[in-house]
């Protein structure tokens, strides 16, 4: 192994074990964020949180009485670890136990930041969980991370966490705000106020360097963020060679949110521009758009699986504060901000979610199923002050109930006094703010 290699390692190791944990906004996650004898993979959009995620974790072991010298924490980004190679990884084992003899009595608390970058990883991940005594976390910018690698390579122990960028109730907590108990019983002016910060929070967005930053800072900053992910998560990742289909692919996708999306009419589209690109080529760069979570796609509910594949799927940013970066309508769009931040919200407590298009031809935004099978419908309107716009909304519920008559019907709207007076047997209206911090009080 290279001296400078085996230098930079040791720094950072040692720098792990002996520096204070550094500040943050604590993140909520749903769900256990691990299993005995698994690997935890925490995945999402780069700059939504994962490394300091892992330092949310090794915060709590402290708190708990785990000195930090069971905690080590290597973050392969280094530029200085660049050619490093997975054999050479035993090094960093052999360093460890050198310095703290005594955690061979001990579970050790691993933490691999971008452990992807390193080739031939997963050997070495694996080896550290057969030898026994340690957690492991890994982190990563895309979703084959769990779904391709760490499923194959360690025949399923595995476990993942998924880290999007703050939702309400975080971005309220990074502001040094709580989220209120409830709504219903705070005063016209605490309504107020919650409801200007959520109309922020759709603009801003949720990633952590965003907050408090002007709206030009802002739009540089995420679209320095999506050339990224493009550029390192897709087309070096996967060896791209159409960039140019990729990146119109890309400005549809991010200035359409929440629209339907068909890959044979965005083909003719290229075609009539000159552009030359096989549809399967767009099917696989749409994939990997969702695999480094630039992209979120909803299917259509279908029992039929051809029905699902032939439909159009629908197409969201992973965070709404791309949206006015990359929309060039010239309108606010607070509809779409606001159902892009309900389907985030979604995807953050797990739920599997689908769109429903009726019989009549109705739609309803979402279908969320919870894991003990339990379903909710989602209607998602900034403003039913039109009579037109309210029935057409209240309307498709009411038929997609008859399809799903166990479930839950819920109509969420942009404030408290958005939706009708005297909603229907069966739907339940929510504000968006009090929709998105219910869990987190």
């Amino acid at each position: 192994m290279a001296a400078p290699l085996r230098q930079a390692l040791v720094e950072q190791l040692a720098d792990s074990l002996g520096k204070p944990l550094p500040s943050f906004t604590p993140r909520h996650v749903f769900g256990r964020t691990g299993l005995p004898g698994k690997a935890t993979a925490v995945t999402g959009m780069r700059r939504a949180g994962k490394t300091t995620f892992l330092h949310q974790l090794r915060h709590e072991r402290v708190e708990s009485g785990i000195p930090l010298d069971r905690l080590p924490f290597i973050s392969f980004e280094d530029e200085r670890l660049a050619g490093l190679e997975a054999g050479e990884l035993g090094v960093l084992v052999d360093e460890y136990y050198r310095r703290v003899p005594q955690a061979h009595d001990a579970t050790v608390m691993w933490c691999f930041d971008e452990i992807q970058l390193v080739p031939g990883w997963e050997r070495f991940v694996r080896r550290l969980l057969d030898s026994g005594g340690c957690e492991l976390f890994v982190t990563g910018s895309s979703a084959a991370l769990l779904s391709r690698e760490i499923a194959t390579a360690l025949r399923g122990r595995a476990w993942q966490v998924l880290v999007h960028p703050f939702g309400f109730a975080e971005a309220l907590r990074h502001q040094g705000q709580a989220a209120p108990a409830t709504t219903h019983r705070s005063t016209r002016r605490a309504r107020s106020h919650l409801e200007r910060a959520r109309l922020d929070w759709l603009a801003t967005g949720g990633f952590p360097e965003a907050q408090g930053l002007d709206a030009e800072s802002r739009h540089q900053l995420y679209r320095d963020y999506v050339d990224v992910a493009v550029l390192r998560d897709v087309v070096e990742r996967h060896q791209v060679r159409n960039v140019t289909a990729l990146r119109w692919l890309v400005r549809h996708l991010l200035g359409n949110a929440a629209s339907t999306f068909s890959v044979e009419k965005f083909h003719a589209v290229l075609r009539s521009q000159g552009l030359a690109v096989a549809r399967d080529t767009l099917h696989q760069l749409l994939a990997h758009l969702e695999d480094c979570y630039l992209v979120r796609l909803v299917w259509m509910e279908s029992v039929s699986e051809r029905q699902r594949m032939v439909n159009p799927r629908k197409a969201y940013p992973v965070d709404p504060g791309l949206i006015p970066v990359f929309d060039r309508s010239g309108r606010r769009n607070l509809g779409h901000a606001l159902e892009t931040a309900v389907l985030v919200e979604l995807e953050r407590r797990r739920r599997e979610v689908t769109y429903v298009r009726t019989p009549q031809g109705y739609e309803v935004d979402f279908l969320a199923r919870k894991a003990d099978g339990s379903v909710e419908l989602l209607q998602v309107c900034a403003d039913l002050s039109d009579v037109a716009t309210a029935t057409r909304e209240l309307r498709a519920l009411a038929a997609a109930g008859e399809r799903f008559p166990h479930a839950r019907k819920l109509l969420i709207t942009l404030t408290g006094d958005a939706g009708p007076a005297t909603p229907p047997a069966g739907v339940e209206v929510q504000s968006a703010a009090e929709w998105l911090i219910e869990p987190y009080r």
